[in-house]
C-alpha cells in the first residue's frame, strides 16, 4: 500500500483543528445530556402518569429515530426556526446533546431504582425532604452503579459526533472526507481519522476506569 505521508502533512492542521472541535463538541453534549437526561429520568419516575406521559414520549421519539435523521431535522428545520438561520455546530451540540440526554435519563432512572427504597424511607424519617433525600443519600450510591454504563453512553456520544460531518461541521471526519474528495484517497484520511477516534475513546475509558476504581475504594 503506498501510504502518502506528504498530504497527511498537509493537513496534519486541519485534523488538528477538527480533533479540538470533536472534543469540544462532545463535552458540550455530554454536560448538557447529562443534566437534561436527570431532569428528565426523575420526570419519567414521577408516580403521575399524565406528568410522566412527555418524558417518555421524549424518549422513545430520541431513542426510536436515527441520529442522522435528527441531524438533519434539528440543522434544517428547528435551528433556522429560532434563529433565522442555520448553524452546524450549534446543530450539532443541540442534537447530540438532545440524543444523550434520551439515553442517559434511562441510565439514571435505572441507577436510582437499584437503591432499595428503605434507603429513602430512612432519610424522609431523619426530617429531609424528598429532594434533600434524592440529592444527599439516593444519587451518590447510584451514580457510582451508573458510570460503567454512562461511561459507554460517553463513548459513543464521542464516535456519533462524526454525524456532523454531514452537516459541514468542521470536526475530524469533516476534514476526513474533504481529505479524499480533495486526493481521491481513501486511506489516509480514514485511518487517521480512526487512529484518533480510537486515542479520544481509550483515553475516556481509562479516566472513568480511574474514577470507578476511585469510588469503588472510599
Amino acid at each position: 500500500m503506498d501510504f502518502r505521508w506528504d498530504i497527511l502533512a498537509e493537513y496534519a492542521p486541519f485534523f488538528l483543528k477538527g480533533t479540538l472541535l470533536t472534543i469540544g463538541l462532545s463535552i458540550a453534549s455530554i454536560i448538557i445530556g447529562t443534566v437534561l437526561g436527570l431532569l428528565i429520568g426523575l420526570g419519567k419516575m414521577m408516580r403521575n402518569k399524565l406528568l410522566a406521559l412527555p418524558f417518555s414520549i421524549y424518549i422513545t421519539f430520541f431513542r426510536g429515530t436515527p441520529l442522522l435523521v435528527q441531524i438533519l431535522l434539528i440543522h434544517f428545520a428547528v435551528v433556522p426556526l429560532f434563529t433565522g438561520s442555520t448553524n452546524a455546530i450549534a446543530a450539532a451540540i443541540v442534537t447530540l446533546s438532545l440524543n444523550a440526554a434520551a439515553y442517559i435519563s434511562e441510565i439514571f432512572r435505572a441507577g436510582i431504582q437499584s437503591i432499595d427504597r428503605g434507603q429513602m424511607e430512612a432519610a424522609r424519617s431523619l426530617g429531609m425532604t424528598h429532594a434533600q433525600s434524592m440529592w444527599n443519600i439516593i444519587l451518590p450510591q447510584a451514580f457510582k452503579r451508573m458510570i460503567p454504563p454512562l461511561g459507554n453512553e460517553f463513548i459513543v456520544l464521542i464516535k456519533e459526533s462524526s454525524l456532523a460531518a454531514l452537516i459541514a461541521a468542521p470536526e475530524l471526519m469533516y476534514w476526513g472526507r474533504a481529505m479524499q474528495g480533495q486526493y481521491f484517497r481513501v486511506w489516509e484520511p480514514y485511518i487517521t481519522a480512526a487512529v484518533i477516534y480510537l486515542v479520544l475513546t481509550l483515553s475516556l475509558s481509562f479516566l472513568l476506569s480511574r474514577l470507578e476504581r476511585r469510588l469503588a475504594t472510599e
